[in-house]
């Protein structure tokens, strides 16, 4: 017998609940629609030079009718600017894990619709994420070039310096057996040069693919010499001269199929350990419901089980010593078949909590069961009965059961994840293997009225010493302007600009995020390599 639900979907307060879910859903779905718009009004400027807008190109590059997962879509976002009417999500990239020849593949476009593709100042992170989850999961790498490489009007010299790593990636990505599949739609230029120099196939589009370490403006200031920007650097050349490319496209949509056809030859699933067809029964709760299930405001109760019962299989779960540590729920479930231990919150952890939790993450760890972690917690217990209780030791134990978990791991923020908390639940400094935010999501040190509080408290404490009259207005004005700024950082559209998730995702998708991953993850682990001591270098 699975779980029974008490949610009253026909009740005032689950109508409200999904009011306002649907409400922050609806302005991720604005906020992703920006990027699109601004990119899309480069579009006439695309058909004079013969190409095919970014977004075109990457539904070229997908098998049709398979999942999409989009990755960082709000890089970026109140990064570049502070104003929200300003500020455009996406670091000029699309980036996410789909289906290419069949091949589960990590895809990069460049939205040269966007200052001509130019990276932003979240853009390196976003890479440097996605490329360590094709790492990880032994993703070929598939990257649509069209980029005028790094914005100098936000050039900082850390930038530069930190971008090396995106080349030594590809070159470890090479070296350990995982191809990248690299199109030349359009320019390539400075370190940029290196992003097809390093990768392991090149197609080129005449007229427009280019890639040279310097342009010709940069040239002829350097050097004084006025280069020719086709003889210097162009598709054509380098597929007959240079040999930076293998093969040479009639145009956008020719160097996608050829890049598709590259992915299919490499007859990549043949190291994939076989996998049974598994039998699994959807959730006897509607997905749709997680809409309304979970409170906005994340000081309103509610029990994580609910939300667990939305995406389950069969709606079914074991629940792991139910009567002990109760404000932190451990469940045995399945999602698409695949086992899974997941992890919620009732509330704060506390000792037993943090017992209960850390000894069920061993046991995962034992069966090779993924886990799955959703955060709603303030944190852990403080307080004297807690301290004598040993909080922080038992704490520490939930902390290095997670750390250590050779297991893969899924995060979810569903909630609060405040402190120590995020740390134990897999926060994004633990580096799960995905880790998604709901848009209700918050994330930080404390809340906001906690942080404010305990400021206020000292200020108080220090007039006192000082033998100082407090000033209440003052106070009150220092309370109000703390507590604000606590909540903005923690915001989940703020904390995803700033790529400390891998995006935002509607609740009513988590089952089929959650399956796409688990997906990913056991697909990785059956998956056998060929590394090489060095990549494959260029002839």
């Amino acid at each position: 017998m699975g779980f029974v639900s008490q949610i009253d979907t026909g009740s005032d307060r689950f109508a409200k609940n999904r009011d306002d879910m649907i409400a922050l859903v609806e302005q991720l779905r604005e906020l992703e629609a920006k990027a699109v718009a601004l990119s899309e009004r480069r579009r006439p400027r695309f058909e004079e030079r013969g190409q095919i807008t970014p977004r075109e190109r990457l539904a070229r590059l997908l098998d049709p009718g398979m999942p999409f997962v989009q990755l960082h879509a709000l890089a970026g976002y109140l990064v570049d600017s502070s104003d929200p009417e300003k500020s455009v999500p996406g670091s000029s990239l699309i980036v996410g894990i789909g289906f290419v020849s069949g091949v589960r593949c990590m895809v990069w476009v460049d939205d040269s619709g966007i200052k001509a593709g130019a990276m932003g100042k979240m853009s390196l992170p976003a890479v440097l994420s996605i490329q360590a989850l094709a790492r990880r999961h032994k993703l070929p790498l598939v990257h649509l070039v069209e980029s005028a490489g790094a914005n100098l009007m936000e050039y900082k010299v850390e930038g530069w310096a930190h971008a090396g790593a995106l080349f030594r990636n590809l070159a470890l990505l090479s070296a350990e057996g995982i191809p990248t599949i690299t199109v030349l739609h359009g320019p390539s230029t400075a370190g940029g040069a290196y992003m097809p120099g390093l990768s392991d196939y090149v197609i080129g589009v005449k007229k427009n693919g280019m890639a040279a370490l310097a342009g010709a403006a940069l040239v002829h200031a350097a050097t004084g010499e006025k280069a020719d920007e086709r003889e210097l650097g162009g598709s054509e050349m380098h597929a007959s001269t240079s040999g930076l490319v293998e093969y040479l496209a009639e145009d956008d949509a020719h160097g996608i199929a050829i890049a598709r056809d590259v992915v299919r030859r490499l007859d990549w699933n043949k190291r994939l350990a076989p996998q049974g067809e598994r039998a699994f029964e959807e959730p006897k709760y509607d997905p749709d419901e997680l809409a309304g299930v979970v409170p906005a405001d994340y000081r309103t109760p509610y029990d994580v089980r609910e939300v667990v019962a939305r995406f389950a299989d069969g709606s079914d779960f074991e629940d792991f010593k139910p009567r002990y540590g109760l404000s932190t729920v451990c469940l045995q479930g399945a999602i698409n078949g695949i086992a899974c231990g997941i992890i919620g919150n009732n509330g704060p952890i506390d000792p037993a909590g943090a017992t209960k939790a850390a000894q069920f993450i061993q046991l995962c760890d034992q069966a090779d069961m993924p886990i799955v972690f959703l955060n709603n917690t303030t944190g852990y217990m403080v307080g004297t009965e807690y301290e004598q209780a040993g909080m922080i030791k038992h704490g520490a134990k939930m902390i290095q059961a997670v750390s250590n978990a050779r297991v893969p791991k899924i995060t979810l923020y569903i909630g609060a994840s405040f402190g120590a908390g995020n740390y134990g639940m897999s926060g994004v400094a633990f580096e799960p293997d995905f880790l998604f935010a709901w848009p209700n999501a918050t994330t930080g040190v404390m809340g906001g009225e906690q942080a404010a509080g305990t400021m206020t408290m000292v200020a108080r404490v220090a007039a006192q010493r000082k033998g100082e009259e407090v000033d209440e207005e003052a106070l009150a004005g220092q309370h109000k302007m703390i507590a604000a700024h606590f909540d903005r950082q923690s915001d989940a559209f703020f904390t995803s600009g700033r790529c400390l998730d891998h995006g935002i995702i509607d609740p009513r998708d988590t089952r089929k995020v959650l399956g796409f991953c688990l997906e990913t993850c056991l697909e990785s682990r059956n998956r056998t390599l060929r590394p090489n001591a060095f990549g494959v270098a260029r002839m």
